[in-house]
């Protein structure tokens, strides 16, 4: 297997950087379209052709081609950003389970993610998990096909010609953060449980710089209810890697926005435990 030196704007697809691996490899890995952080066939389909998966995790942004990632389940790599989460389970006790729970809803939404501590089959302690990267702007369908061609793969000439660009869209994905969080937060503080938005580093210092986060506590204090796990992506010798940079915190109160759900953020306990006791099963399991 040679590696190519190509240059694109997509750092990796598939879950592998497009600067490790040759043709060949690229050939099987389009074919067989699997995410390796779902372990599954990648669920990013193109709307006009939905058993073509788009397969983009991350791409290079700004004058310094700083990798950006765009599809949150890249954020799952190893299942770290859970291992990380373990300390905020505070009745957690040596013996139990830990289980990853996903898609439970809650006022204002659904939460991607519980981790939860189980004994005998009950819930004993949990925090949420959401997760958040940067939304774009335009299509990065032509750039995926052109960087393919470049190392062999037979791709569509429109595809390659196509002039439609892409872009990051820091201000409507920063918006779509605070509108989710605001009534989640105040479930989370209602149960005395914590919630942690998982993001990229550069997310977090955009929301610092457009939004008030003067009062959010960092590094965090494990008090607070709410959460922010920032990871960047560095390069290493097999490829890019997430790595847990820095931890902030606040309270619902400390969750400024505009954009208020009008609905009530109030859910009991024990219709909660319900709902993750009901999903508990082998695969569920987590082993950090």
């Amino acid at each position: 297997m040679h590696e190519t030196s190509v240059t694109t704007r997509v750092v990796e697809l598939f879950g592998r950087s497009t600067q490790s691996n040759g043709s060949s490899a690229w050939q099987q890995v389009t074919e067989e379209q699997h995410c390796p952080f779902l372990d599954r066939k990648c669920i990013k389909v193109r709307k006009s052709q939905p058993w073509v998966s788009i397969g983009t995790c991350t791409v290079a942004h700004g004058m310094d081609r700083n990798p950006v990632i765009i599809c949150p389940h890249r954020l799952l790599e190893r299942r770290q950003i859970f291992t990380d989460c373990i300390h905020l389970l505070t009745l957690h006790e040596p013996g139990n389970e830990f289980h990853v729970v996903s898609e439970i809803s809650v006022p204002g939404g659904s939460v991607d993610y519980f981790l939860v501590s189980v004994r005998d089959g009950r819930v004993r302690d949990f925090a949420g998990v959401e997760l958040q990267t940067l939304d774009t702007t335009g299509t990065v369908w032509p750039e995926r096909q052109r960087f393919l061609r470049s190392v062999g793969i037979d791709v569509s000439q429109q595809d390659v010609e196509s002039a439609k660009p892409f872009g990051m869209n820091w201000k409507m994905t920063g918006k779509t953060i605070l509108v989710q969080l605001h009534h989640k937060v105040k479930t989370f503080e209602h149960l005395s449980k914590h919630v942690v938005l998982v993001l990229q580093d550069s997310l977090l210092s955009y929301l610092s710089g457009e939004f008030s986060f003067g009062h959010v506590n960092n590094p965090a204090l494990t008090g607070d209810c709410m959460q922010f796990h920032a990871y960047d992506l560095p390069q290493t010798p097999d490829g890019h890697r997430l790595r847990l940079m820095s931890r902030q915190s606040t309270d619902a109160d400390g969750i400024a926005t505009a954009l208020g759900l009008q609905v009530s953020a109030r859910m009991e306990y024990g219709a909660l435990v319900r709902m993750l006791e009901a999903k508990l099963s082998s695969r569920t399991l987590f082993n950090p």
